[in-house]
């Protein structure tokens, strides 16, 4: 999901749009990085508003012969995985640079690191051989495989992958890794199954009458809670089943979603707490509210790194048709956020733009999940056309694809600027990576992503304008 301490005055000399955006309006491109970075931070290579993943897929690996820069895009491989917790998109990046970086001394180091689990290296494997079959890289069987050596058997009978069609055995049968104990047992077969929650779970559905199995199930649910034996994404997916089978364990349940630690340490995007919180709200039981609580608490853990600014701010959220789905629920609960901790104005727009007013004593939960989704087309010119005040700086959140009054607000923004005597920055927020700018790359602070590491990012633009390149830039590829 980084920009500018110095705008380019538009009301002196207005930028001409030099490209035309999905929906047929004109924008501005980006630098082949930016837009990198963008897809990398908004995609989980699913089927979005304007494109396939299969688009998206080749876009990104368009980008990459496009950059031809292998450390770049190593780099942010890394910073996508371990920073912003996205795997699909990291997987994709690494089969893609093993074609190209043979014999690169950071490469072994690379691959190993870019694996956090043991089906990181089963799907980046698989991911090479979809796009380039055989024969496999040394570089990337020796960064693989010595990253598989570093798992236990536990982690590598969770992840086997038994029913795929391929499993963890067929990639250390090509990649031979180092034997290590834990591996032999994998090749010789000799694996345990490796008791996860699911498992559980399966083993109480087999208790026999409906009623055993009901009780086994509350057993189950309670034990896995209160031996902490469930992940923290767990724990947000099953909270209607934990309310319903074992509510007696709501205390647990509230102190481990309450847990910053754990929150931090999860990397679970915040928008996952939305799809959480929509959960609960249905469930017809007293504890649900205590939950619910707990999720209000850990949202505020999650999303700590809001940047301090003085002076006025408005915060203009994209409404429209293209953003439905996840771009708004992380836009909405962005921008709760920034009201709630700036003390921001708030606009909604789409065909047209509107003020709205929410509750700072509000949770930031509470603020998300209350503001409305007007579907309609997308308007950037409208917010320029409403804003009646001088502000400092002007945050946008949006799939940066309008189209009504021509698109890019080239005239809107410059009149803005006379009407008040002012030049405020604009933080132009990407929630979709769609690979065009509504603003000149030059004039704005760029920025995207769905983690709260985003604010971090927003923090460090006024000191350095490519802020999100060079945070790719900083990570270190020979660990």
């Amino acid at each position: 999901m980084a920009k500018f301490s110095t705008l380019t005055s538009l009301s002196r000399s207005p930028s001409v749009p030099d490209t035309i955006n999905h929906e047929g309006g004109r924008a501005f491109t980006q630098s082949a990085k930016l837009e990198f970075i963008s897809i990398l931070l908004t995609t989980f290579l699913e089927d979005d508003f304007y494109r396939t993943d299969q688009q998206t897929t080749e876009r990104i690996r368009q980008l990459i012969s496009k950059i031809n820069e292998p450390r770049f895009v190593a780099k942010a491989a890394l910073y996508v995985r371990h920073a912003h917790g996205l795997r699909s998109v990291s997987h994709l990046v690494a089969s893609e640079l093993a074609k190209s970086v043979k014999g690169a001394s950071w490469s072994k180091s690379f691959f190993d690191r870019i694996v956090r689990r043991p089906d990181d290296a089963v799907e980046i494997l698989a991911c090479y051989l979809a796009f380039h079959g055989r024969p496999v890289p040394n570089s990337l069987k020796r960064g693989l495989g010595s990253a598989l050596g570093r798992f236990d058997e536990y982690q590598l009978a969770k992840y086997r992958r038994s029913q795929a069609s391929f499993k963890l055995i067929d990639a250390v049968n090509l990649l031979h890794p180092s034997a290590t104990p834990a591996l032999s047992k994998l090749v010789r077969g000799e694996l345990a199954p490796a008791q996860t929650w699911e498992t559980k779970l399966a083993e109480a559905g087999q208790a026999g009458t409906t009623a055993d199995v009901a009780v086994a199930k509350a057993a189950a649910w309670s034990g896995l809670v209160r031996e902490r034996k469930l992940g923290y994404l767990a724990l947000l997916r099953n909270l209607s089943n934990i309310l319903n089978h074992a509510p007696e364990v709501v205390d647990e349940l509230c102190q481990q979603l309450a847990d910053e630690r754990a929150v931090r340490r999860a990397l679970i995007f915040p928008f996952q707490f939305l799809s959480a919180v929509e959960v609960v709200q249905g469930v017809n039981r007293p504890a649900a509210r205590q939950v619910l609580e707990a999720l209000n608490q850990a949202v505020d853990y999650a999303l700590v790194h809001v940047p301090v600014f003085e002076g006025p701010t408005l915060v203009a959220l994209d409404s429209s048709a293209s953003m439905a789905g996840r771009p708004q629920a992380i836009g909405s609960l962005f921008a709760a956020t920034l009201v709630k901790a700036l003390g921001a104005d708030l606009m909604l727009f789409s065909d047209d733009a509107r003020w709205m007013n929410l509750n700072r004593r509000d949770s930031t939960l509470t603020l998300a999940n209350c503001l409305p989704f007007e579907s309609g087309g997308t308007n950037f010119n409208a917010i320029f056309q409403r804003a009646d005040r001088a502000y400092e700086r002007i945050v946008i959140l949006s799939d940066m694809q309008g189209w009504i009054g021509d698109g890019a607000p080239v005239q809107a923004w410059a009149d803005y600027q006379r009407r008040h005597s002012i030049r405020p920055r604009i933080y132009s927020f990407d929630l979709n990576g769609y690979g065009t700018l509504q603003f000149p790359q030059e004039g704005v602070y760029c920025l995207a992503g769905w983690s709260d590491r985003v604010f971090e990012i927003m923090q460090k633009l006024d000191r350095d304008p490519q802020a999100l390149i060079h945070e790719v830039d900083t990570v270190e590829l020979e660990a």
